[in-house]
């Protein structure tokens, strides 16, 4: 795993750039709706290894694996909890076999969809959670972990304390939160990603937020918390409900271009896409900050 230093030293020649959307972009390739992602892609790897090459090829410099819901926690419903090592490990395998020259992300998430409690009495259990998850994505080989769309800061204390366990010095965190800077729970995000940074994080930031003319003033906001990289990884657009009762996300490349750039502008080092987003989006953001006025 790269210490966080070699990630600093990465960031002095400039933005990092991840890449952007995977599970909307492997349904188009035929992952069918409500099926377990993670077995599928491992049962259909062409797809993922064709989804992340075109990644690569765009620019992104950090390529996450597809591992955002390999919890037990979440596997459990589909009878894989006991193969949760195993499945994390594969994956960035996997990855990194479909994205060569890019640094490998174990990806995860929010347990929002799985437990209703956050309090400190559903510590514990959280932990084991994240530390088994962990486990397999440093077996995988792992570059870094990235923790994204958190809801609660009990979420992150879990994803900490856990990668503390497991050695795993380098982890980003990006919650999901609301255009003022507010995460969804009430609480201001602001003052939870300063002391996620004073505490060890290596870069924070948000993800799934619809991207619109709002989105560098948000940048702004966190930028007066935060002295290190900030993490901008927004939605293409506010979606609707379109055929198939899918969501479809409007804005096209050119324009998510241009705010990613008055991100950067703003202060924003590290950036991707995430909801609706695609190779070409990635590939425009980089054509945007590096063009000339």
């Amino acid at each position: 795993m790269l210490k966080k230093q070699e990630i600093y030293k990465l960031l002095e020649k400039g933005p990092l750039f991840l890449d952007g959307a995977t599970g909307s972009n492997l349904q188009k390739a035929g992952m069918p709706r409500g099926c377990c992602t993670e077995q599928w892609i491992l049962d259909h790897p062409d797809a993922l290894a064709a989804l992340q090459s075109a990644y690569a090829a765009a620019g992104s410099h950090i390529v996450y694996a597809p591992t955002f819901q390999a919890q037990p926690i979440a596997l459990e419903r589909v009878g894989l909890d006991q193969s949760t090592e195993k499945i994390n490990k594969n994956l960035v395998e996997l990855s990194r076999q479909s994205a060569p020259g890019c640094l490998i992300a174990g990806n995860l998430t929010t347990l929002a969809a799985f437990t209703d409690s956050f309090d400190e009495n559903n510590m514990e259990l959280m932990i084991e959670n994240y530390r088994r998850q962990i486990v397999g994505l440093l077996e995988g080989g792992a570059d870094l972990l990235a923790a994204e769309t958190l809801m609660y800061p009990t979420e992150a204390e879990a994803i900490f304390t856990a990668a503390e366990l497991e050695g795993a010095e380098t982890v980003f965190y990006t919650f999901t939160m609301q255009s003022d800077g507010s995460l969804f729970s009430g609480r201001e995000a602001g003052p939870i990603l300063r002391e996620l940074e004073q505490s060890g994080a290596a870069a924070v930031g948000f993800n799934c937020v619809a991207a619109d003319q709002f989105t560098p003033g948000l940048v702004s906001k966190l930028r007066r918390y935060v002295k290190g990289p900030l993490i901008c990884k927004p939605n293409a657009g506010t979606p609707y409900i379109g055929p198939e009762n899918l969501p479809v996300y409007p804005m096209e490349e050119q324009e998510f271009a241009d705010i990613l750039a008055q991100c950067h502008q703003m202060g924003a080092k590290i950036l991707g896409g995430c909801c609706g987003t695609s190779p070409d989006y990635i590939r425009a953001v980089r054509q945007r900050i590096f063009s000339k006025p």
